[in-house]
């Protein structure tokens, strides 16, 4: 695997070229309507994108044979004249049924759309289905040219069989996200590896299927090339469709390999339920404390009721997984995801300038303002969405991954799915918001000590001349130290969240969920909120997703546990994010990681929904950003992301070094 490090190690020169391939394919066939021309263009694409073989490679796909010093302009505005859907429009974030095309391989899936009656959507299919096929046989061309035989001998096995063995599952699948990627696609995830591979496990040694695994995975740093890394979710653990212990031999496997590759790439997420072994908790936190920062630790008690509530069937509930970074996701049973941020404390700051006679009165005037908000937010999403005419804007090979658009002979975007579109809505600032609420509740109505007109001058003026007045209200209850007085607002929001959005519908009658994620768009949407009543200056970040403010949870990583599980996140249907900074040694001592994962049980008990943990120490932070040419391999955990940490902006390194690290359970 190493060998192969290095060969990835060595970018390649000039450009992405799959426009230029598009296009060349496309040329032919301008006098077709759009959808079957860029079908037609996509299919040639796959056929004569270079396939590129290193020396050292276990498992093919490569993008260096893609880049080449051409001037691409003509080509690249042939691609965008032809139009392609973005994530508002349904286009990634997707989590393909895996299972079902290494069931049947590429010959069952052309059995199946063959067995249909004709129709132009189903052509298409078949069109870019053939031409993936041939994107095999390139493959194995370039295989053997390489020396490599093994490999050959697969991909040629996989042009007229599904596979039969773990290397040949492995092989097709990656590939199939090689042919993603070259669609300009982004965060096509992986799903449950560890199930829909374990099947082909059985005749595969331990080491030699972590081997592999490590080595495909490895490669997802050559998504970088085209401008950084991509977010690959892979699912392990959890439960099976039928409600039984999902973890298996596999699952560990793949937690090894995520930590030999050690990239940010796979992001990796572990479900847990009330029943998951003791040895899954002591792995998880075992990688985690590399530094790498995932798995994110996922509670299949909270997400599994959070899904069904909306009417799936349970086996499909149960058979979630995550696309991006911990979006919720029925595999290749719905179209692909989007979502967007919502700025929660912006309303509140909208509603301060006048008089409230209690606080369920303020609490209903910022109910008002946050309804126009979403409705607003609401359009401004509907109107994208409903832009690209299903019919004009195809997705064949996407579709070929989800059911059951063959057999319904329908498009991906266009009702082939068993169940429509989710979006969701990313609520920003629950610790901001909460804490203000919190400050004003106890400064303003309860001990009557200021006014809302003297706390709006002050905000106003962004505390200059008040620092008296910001003291008390940084001293007012904070949510993260298991405070009543302040967790209540959380809860509020929470529930506060479900009520705006849960009468929306996407275009074709799918729910809007509710996030409590940022993804480091707190930094962002401080950057347009003035001043807010918890003591925060005007334009600075607010409270990272669904974590405390930074700094603000005085009293342990117990009570901010305790605080974050009184809201009800099975209302929460896409996930939250609760990031923590732990000091290292509770990773790397094994009876301190013993009583970290029995904290961890406890707060998937009491109803948490996510957890991920940050265990690079401060100094180490510290010294990246003095010396990042000393620290280029540096993996942290952003926020539902690990990423390389000098990568990451000023603002964001100093997110990521201002959160509070916890030395002890």
């Amino acid at each position: 695997m190493e060998a192969l490090r290095k060969e990835l190690s060595v970018p390649p020169k000039g450009n992405f070229c799959n426009k230029l391939y598009f296009y060349q394919a496309v040329r032919p066939h301008y006098g077709l309507p759009p959808a079957k021309a860029r079908a037609k263009g996509i299919a040639g694409m796959f056929r004569t994108a270079p396939a590129y073989v290193y020396a050292n490679d276990r498992i093919a796909g490569s993008f260096r044979g893609i880049f080449e010093e051409k001037d691409t302009k003509k080509a690249a505005k042939i691609w965008d004249s032809y139009g392609f859907c973005s994530f508002t429009t349904n286009a990634d974030h997707f989590a393909p049924d895996y299972p079902t095309f290494l069931k049947d391989g590429i010959p069952g899936t052309l059995r199946r759309l063959e067995e249909q009656p004709e129709n132009p959507v189903l052509t298409d299919m078949k069109e870019t289905l053939l031409g993936f096929a041939a994107m095999l046989k390139n493959y194995e061309t370039a295989a053997r040219e390489r020396g490599k035989s093994q490999i050959a001998e697969d991909l040629a096995f996989l042009q007229k069989n599904p596979p039969a063995t773990f290397r040949q599952a492995l092989q097709l699948v990656f590939l199939t996200y090689i042919a993603f990627v070259l669609e300009g696609r982004y965060a096509m995830a992986l799903g449950r590896m560890d199930q829909y591979l374990y099947p082909y496990y059985k005749n595969i040694s331990p080491e030699e299927a972590t081997e592999l695994l490590a080595c495909t995975f490895l490669k997802l740093q050559e998504h970088r090339w085209l401008g950084g890394d991509d977010v690959v979710n892979i699912c392990i653990g959890g439960v099976t469709p039928t409600g039984e212990d999902a973890t298996n031999p596999l699952s560990y496997c793949i937690l090894e390999a995520v930590r030999r590759a050690n990239i940010p790439g796979p992001n990796l997420s572990a479900r847990f339920h009330a029943k998951t072994e003791d040895r899954f908790y002591e792995e998880c936190l075992k990688v985690i404390g590399t530094g790498l920062g995932y798995p994110a630790l996922m509670n299949d008690e909270v997400n599994i009721p959070a899904l069904a509530r909306h009417g799936y069937a349970m086996e499909d509930a149960r058979d979630y997984c995550f696309v991006g970074c911990i979006e919720n996701f029925l595999p290749g049973k719905q179209p692909p995801w989007s979502d967007g941020r919502f700025n929660v404390p912006l309303y509140l700051t909208e509603i301060l300038d006048r008089e409230y006679a209690s606080m369920e009165e303020l609490l209903q005037a910022f109910h008002e303002s946050l309804a126009f908000g979403m409705s607003e937010y609401y359009a401004l999403f509907n109107n994208k969405n409903t832009r690209l005419n299903p019919q004009t804007f195809t997705q064949p090979f996407l579709s070929l991954f989800c059911r059951d658009c063959i057999g319904r002979g329908k498009d991906i975007r266009e009702g082939g799915a068993l169940y429509p579109s989710v979006h969701g809505a990313a609520c920003m600032g629950i610790g901001t918001v909460t804490d203000s609420l919190a400050a004003l509740d106890q400064l303003v109505f309860t001990q009557k000590k200021y006014t809302l007109k003297e706390i709006k001058a002050a905000l106003d003026a962004n505390f200059e001349g008040y620092e008296i007045l910001r003291q008390e209200l940084l001293a007012a209850p904070k949510y993260g130290n298991d405070d009543d007085r302040a967790d209540r607002y959380a809860v509020w929001f929470v529930e506060e969240m479900e009520r705006l959005v849960s009468p929306y519908r996407t275009r074709d009658g799918g729910a809007f969920y509710t996030a409590i994620a940022a993804n480091t768009q707190n930094i962002s949407a401080g950057a347009e909120v003035p001043a807010t009543p918890d003591g925060r200056r005007a334009w600075e970040p607010l409270s990272d997703a669904a974590s405390p403010t930074y700094g603000r949870d005085l009293k342990g990583i117990t009570a901010v546990i305790k605080s974050t599980t009184k809201p009800d996140y099975t209302l929460v249907s896409c996930g939250t994010v609760l990031n923590q900074k732990l000091s290292p040694n509770l990773l790397k001592e094994d009876a301190l990681r013993g009583k970290l994962a029995a904290l961890i049980k406890v707060y998937f008990a009491r109803g948490g929904q996510e957890l991920q943990i940050n265990s690079v120490s401060r100094k180490v932070l510290q010294e990246a950003m003095e010396k990042p040419e000393d620290h280029k391999n540096l993996t942290v955990r952003v926020s539902g992301f690990s990423a390389y940490f000098t990568d990451q902006s000023k603002e964001v390194q100093k997110d990521i070094l201002n959160r509070t690290e916890h030395e002890g359970v």
